[in-house]
């Protein structure tokens, strides 16, 4: 007897709640599961971090496969297999060209779009569409979400904050169109709830008024699956379900945690004051999101770009941004190294959840293309050239990992999108400032 595929859009539905599920083998016919790689949903996700880093604890040894790595990439060791750091890659549009102060504004502006964006700290804002939401309008409608929008620090979209730049420049780098900046969600229970309820307000808060979990309310869906499943897509669902919880129950904790406020202060709800808990739960709700297919695209911003910041629970009292002044001085100079590599930590922490996800023969991260860095080299030199980069993740099979690519200093940060782009079936033949395909990746 021939196994009907159980539908790929698949939901368990219960009082306030939709789960999307992971892809199951129960989904693809078995030898097209096993043998075929490119039917498999290909990921790309782009995290960025403020301030620039300290290159001399960044760059590796010279071109060609990763040797050890240096101390602030040092945390991914263990996964360099993944990885292909990319040395030389610049974004033209985020130097000045005649507009004066505010590269932190350029620079998280020109990230992901490739435009120089128009110097205004009014309403006329004019930047560029980033390549996640171009990738988002061609993919989007295969899953629930066109793209996911993550972060950890609040931003206003109105107002001056560099330099005569607009808020919108340095809290977003995510653009729908060259006008419309897409704001990103801090909230973790509200990136909860976006992935895994139904969308009926009522519902929902009768849901939460209850102090159950999401999985409580769709037992009866589950169970009903469960005949459909072998036992390898058993035990993934039961992979699934468990993250989900652990994921509850660290927000229920952080709830019941709320520590009592001096008189005046205001802290906004659901928010971690542990900066690494906050960075790490965020992480797993893009991995959620890629795992049950809920989404394809994501940004995920550690920080709003010039974030000030002090990074106490490693040490580090003074602000981000006024370390990465540093002026050569040595202890500024460790302070950022000490930051460069917390960052890291974190980026190691959810590059290894992806990797312990199977899909078929492979793993997420496997099917994914994560870019990591920052749209300032130096920060003390305000820099966008030589930008410290790096891309996670196997491209659906068609990236060649575990190399150090050093291309001519100037080389578009744009070529990369094309090429990711092409990856996700979305066919372009200009970006932003490109000139052509990243060579040598593939």
């Amino acid at each position: 007897m021939i196994r009907q595929p159980l539908p790929r859009r698949t939901f368990l539905r219960g009082l306030g709640t939709v789960m999307a599920l992971p892809l199951l083998e129960a989904m693809t016919p078995l030898s097209a599961f096993a043998q075929t790689s490119h039917r498999r949903p290909t990921r790309m996700a782009f995290i960025s971090v403020p301030n620039g880093v300290n290159m001399d604890f960044w760059r590796p040894g010279p071109e060609g496969a990763l040797g050890p790595l240096p101390e602030t990439l040092a945390p991914l060791e263990p996964l360099k297999d993944r990885l292909t750091v990319l040395t030389g890659l610049t974004q033209k549009n985020a130097f000045a060209l005649g507009d004066g102060p505010g590269d932190h504004a350029r620079s998280s502006a020109a990230w992901l779009t490739g435009v120089h964006p128009k110097k205004t700290d009014g309403t006329d804002i004019r930047c560029g569409i980033s390549v996640d939401q171009l990738a988002a309008a061609h993919v989007g409608k295969q899953t629930r979400f066109a793209s996911l929008e993550l972060g950890c620090e609040r931003g206003a979209l109105a107002g001056n904050c560099d330099s005569g730049y607009s808020c919108a420049y340095s809290s977003s780098i995510s653009w729908k169109t060259e006008n419309t900046p897409v704001a990103k969600e801090v909230n973790p229970r509200l990136v909860f709830e976006r992935l895994f309820g139904s969308g009926d307000r009522a519902e929902e808060s009768a849901r939460i008024r209850s102090r159950r979990s999401v999985l409580d309310f769709v037992i009866e869906d589950a169970a009903a699956l469960q005949g459909q499943l072998g036992g390898r897509d058993a035990r993934k669902i039961d992979e699934y379900f468990a993250g989900v919880r652990d994921i509850e129950r660290r927000l229920t904790a952080l709830e019941q945690e709320e520590p009592p406020q001096p008189a005046g202060a205001t802290r906004p709800d659901g928010i971690p004051q542990d900066y690494g808990q906050h960075l790490r739960l965020m992480g797993d709700m893009m991995v959620l999101a890629f795992q049950a297919d809920l989404t394809r695209v994501c940004t995920f911003m550690f920080a709003n770009e010039g974030s000030n910041r002090n990074y106490r629970q490693i040490g580090v009292s003074d602000g981000h941004h006024d370390i990465s002044h540093h002026g050569r001085d040595d202890k500024k100079l460790d302070a950022k190294k000490r930051i460069d590599r917390y960052h890291v930590e974190q980026l190691a922490y959810i590059l290894n959840r992806m990797r312990t996800i199977e899909e078929g023969n492979a793993t997420l991260l496997d099917n994914s293309m994560i870019v990591y860095g920052s749209g300032i080299s130096d920060g003390d030199r305000h820099n966008h050239d030589d930008l410290p980069l790096l891309l996670a993740g196997g491209g659906a099979g068609t990236l060649k990992t575990g190399r150090h690519l050093v291309y001519p200093n100037g080389t578009p940060m744009a070529n990369l999108f094309l090429s990711m782009l092409d990856r996700m079936g979305v066919r372009e033949d200009k970006f932003g400032d490109s000139t052509g395909q990243l060579e040598r990746l593939f």
